[in-house]
């Protein structure tokens, strides 16, 4: 039997550049996210998914109202978040935002949450950093409950208790069937261990080293939802990467903005500016899927078997990359990787 897979791309709306390396500021850098997906749903991709961060060099701090545009303008492509920062933010508030694109979408919204790599939504909306396990782990509890769509009783530390109240707006799904939610796990067992018990899918990010080296994550999180009772849940993996004709002309468009935004978060955060030589070996074997359309989909392919996912993301924007570069690696990811990995995965599993 076939093996079946969903493909999706997700971006931060990292604020662009023109092609004479001019800022396009963050308006016109939302405008083009929209088209992006717009283009992404014509070639039959199956989701868009839209990081949230608050800083100067990403656009898209509200993932929901971005997506409600992109849902006017499509009929198929699913909608999430990429990730949604729950520990920041209020589970009801996040449902009525998710519960209101799912109704405008006909049923496309997906929600992965996340803890955030980024830490500005934490002062930004009166938050400690020390709290930084327990608001999640609490708010995670609560989401839960609150997207089983029914009434809600709960209480915790975090925010004031709910005794059986009711979320609107209402999906409109048919009873029982909750908005799709991923967590979004960085490599903590942990993590991986309370997405099981919650029952939500599990959204590997591998953005760096071999992807190889998260299987026994996924190996753990089915092993888990089987001792918890819970249903089988989707596995999926995030990984940045980016697309051109060749391997080189993909390489040499990469790198200056990888260089760049890789530079600075390391700036800020104590690491080194990457080497070429680094650049060159993840694209090689690690976590950055970087190359001509054959290239990525042999790399992609491998990663699927190796992780026995059932979805793969691409995070095809890294740093101020210009738009008509992303428009054209979203078109040879829809138009030829995507074929060609199905190709790939079919011959395999008739080999076995």
């Amino acid at each position: 039997m076939a093996r079946s897979v969903e493909f999706g791309l997700n971006t931060f709306g990292a604020v662009s550049v023109d092609e004479s390396g001019a800022s396009i500021g963050h308006a016109q850098s939302l405008r083009n996210v929209v088209e992006q997906a717009v283009r992404a749903d014509e070639l039959g991709i199956d989701v868009i998914g839209l990081g949230e961060h608050h800083r100067d060099d990403f656009a898209i701090s509200a993932p929901e109202v971005v997506l409600a545009a992109i849902a006017a303008r499509t009929g198929r492509i699913r909608l999430a978040s990429a990730v949604t920062v729950l520990s920041s933010d209020d589970p009801v508030r996040v449902f009525q935002r998710f519960a209101t694109v799912d109704a405008l979408s006909g049923g496309r919204a997906e929600v992965i949450m996340g803890r955030g790599s980024f830490t500005e939504s934490f002062p930004l909306f009166g938050y400690e950093l020390a709290d930084y396990e327990r608001l999640f782990e609490e708010k995670l509890q609560l989401w839960a409950e609150v997207v089983k769509e029914g009434p809600v009783t709960w209480s915790g530390t975090v925010r004031a208790p709910l005794d059986g109240q009711h979320i609107y707006p209402k999906t409109g799904r048919p009873a029982g069937e909750p908005i799709p939610t991923w967590v979004g796990v960085g490599g903590s067992p942990e993590s991986v261990i309370r997405t099981a018990r919650h029952g939500f899918g599990l959204m590997l990010a591998v953005i760096g080293g071999e992807p190889s080296r998260f299987a026994p994550f996924a190996g753990l999180f089915k092993r888990a939802l089987r001792e918890f009772g819970q249903p089988a849940r989707p596995v999926g993996v995030h990984s940045p990467g980016h697309i051109a004709a060749t391997d080189a002309q993909a390489r040499e468009e990469l790198w200056p903005h990888y260089y760049e935004q890789m530079s600075r978060i390391g700036a800020e955060r104590g690491w080194p500016p990457p080497s070429r030589a680094q650049f060159e070996s993840e694209a090689d074997a690690g976590a950055l899927f970087a190359g001509s359309p054959e290239t990525v989909a042999a790399r992609i392919a491998q990663t699927i078997r190796d992780l026995d996912l059932d979805r793969f993301d691409l995070k095809y924007e890294t740093g101020r990359m210009p738009h008509s570069q992303l428009m054209s690696s979203i078109e040879l990811y829809g138009t030829e990787v995507i074929p060609r990995v199905r190709e790939l995965l079919d011959e395999s599993d008739r080999r076995r």
